[in-house]
C-alpha cells in the first residue's frame, strides 16, 4: 500500500503527558484506505482502520468527521489546513461572529427563546413561509441571549440585516426588550467572556456535525442510486436508506438537480396514475408556477380537495412530475440558449 498523506497529531492529557497520534491514508490497487494509530512514547497503542472503499468522496467525508471528532478531544496537528476543505475559519469578522453564537448557545435566556420560537410559528403561519425563512434557530439563540432593546443594538447581531429589522423588528424588540440583562452593547465584551480551549473545542464540533450530515447524505445517495436502478420504489428505498419517505423524495430531487437520472423511479411511482391527472398537475405548475406544491395541488384537484386518504400521497406526485416538468423547462432554456 503507498502512502499518500500523512499527518501527526498530539494531545496533553494531563500532568504534562502528551498524547500522540498519526493520521494515514493509503491507496492499492483503487482501494483507499484510512487509518489513526495512537501512541505512547514510542510504543503502538492503538490502530483502527476508519475506511475502506472505492470512493474518495466517501473516504474524504469520513477522514474530516472523524478528524473533527478527535479535534474536538483536543487532538491537534502538526501541520495546519488538516480538514483539507475550502471552510476558513480565520478571519476576525468570522471568529468574532462564531464567538457571539458560542456564547449565545450558552447563555441563552431560555424563556425568551421560547416566546420568539412561538412568535415564528404564529408568523410563519400567516404568512405561509417556512419558518427557517424567518429567522433560523441560532438568530433566535442570540437574540435571547444579547437582549437588544433598540434597533441600533438589534442590528449588531449577525444574520440582522435592515430588511430583517424593518419586517420583524418591532416584534422582536417587543420580547427582547422585556427581559432583564446583565450586560451591553456594543458586543466587543464577548471576545474576553469565551474561554479560548472550550470555544475551539466547540467549534470543531460544529465541524463534527457538519462532515457528519455530509457524509450521511453521500451514503444515502449511494443507496438511492443503488436502488433506483435495481427498480426499486419509495418504499423499498425506505426500508434500504433507514429515512423517511419525505427525506427519500428530497434526495431524489437532489440527485435530479445534480445530473443522475431518476426517471427510472419517477416511472414507477407514476404508473398507476391516469395521464389526465398527470397533464393536469403539469398545467398547474405553468400557471402557478414550481416553487410551491400547495397552490399547484389546489389548482390541479381543486380548492378544498381533501381525500379520505390524506394529502401525502397528492405532494409525493406533485415532487415527482415536478422533476420532470424542471426537467423539461431546462431543456427548453437550453435549446432557446443554443438558437
Amino acid at each position: 500500500m503507498q502512502i499518500v498523506f500523512m499527518n501527526r497529531l498530539s494531545r496533553m492529557s494531563g500532568a504534562d503527558q502528551e498524547g500522540l497520534a498519526q493520521l494515514w491514508i493509503g491507496e492499492e490497487e483503487g482501494t483507499w484506505r484510512l487509518g489513526w494509530r495512537d501512541f505512547s512514547g514510542s510504543e503502538e497503542t492503538g490502530d483502527s482502520l476508519w475506511y475502506e472503499g472505492g470512493s474518495w468522496n466517501e473516504m474524504l467525508c469520513v477522514y474530516r468527521h472523524e478528524l473533527a471528532v478527535k479535534m474536538g478531544d483536543g487532538y491537534r496537528p502538526l501541520i495546519d489546513g488538516a480538514f483539507h476543505d475550502e471552510d476558513s475559519q480565520s478571519g476576525s469578522r468570522n471568529q468574532e461572529q462564531l464567538k457571539l453564537q458560542y456564547f449565545s448557545e450558552q447563555h441563552g435566556n431560555e424563556s425568551v427563546y421560547e416566546e420568539l420560537c412561538s412568535w415564528r410559528r404564529g408568523k410563519a403561519s400567516i404568512e405561509r413561509k417556512a419558518p427557517y425563512i424567518l429567522a433560523s434557530n441560532r438568530l433566535l439563540r442570540m437574540l435571547s441571549a444579547f437582549l437588544p432593546r433598540t434597533l441600533e443594538e438589534l442590528l449588531q447581531i449577525p444574520g440582522v440585516g435592515e430588511g430583517k429589522a424593518s419586517q420583524y423588528g418591532e416584534d422582536w424588540l417587543g420580547i427582547t426588550s422585556a427581559a432583564e440583562r446583565e450586560h451591553s452593547f456594543p458586543l466587543g465584551w464577548v471576545h474576553e467572556a469565551v474561554d479560548e480551549e472550550h470555544f475551539v473545542s466547540w467549534q470543531y464540533k460544529q465541524k463534527e456535525l457538519k462532515y457528519k450530515k455530509q457524509l450521511e447524505r453521500l451514503r444515502l445517495r449511494r443507496v438511492l442510486l443503488q436502488g433506483i436502478e435495481e427498480g426499486l420504489g419509495i418504499e423499498q428505498l425506505k426500508a434500504a436508506s433507514g429515512v423517511s419517505r419525505r427525506e427519500v423524495l428530497e434526495a431524489v430531487e437532489e440527485l435530479e438537480k445534480d445530473g443522475y437520472s431518476v426517471e427510472k423511479l419517477i416511472a414507477l411511482e407514476l404508473a398507476e396514475v391516469s395521464s389526465s391527472e398527470q397533464a393536469g398537475v403539469w398545467t398547474a405548475y405553468e400557471l402557478m408556477g414550481d416553487t410551491f406544491l400547495k397552490p399547484v395541488l389546489f389548482k390541479a384537484y381543486g380548492e378544498g380537495f381533501s381525500p379520505a386518504e390524506g394529502l401525502d400521497v397528492y405532494y409525493e406526485r406533485l415532487r415527482l412530475i415536478r422533476i420532470r416538468y424542471r426537467r423539461g423547462q431546462s431543456a427548453k432554456l437550453e435549446g432557446a440558449t443554443n438558437l
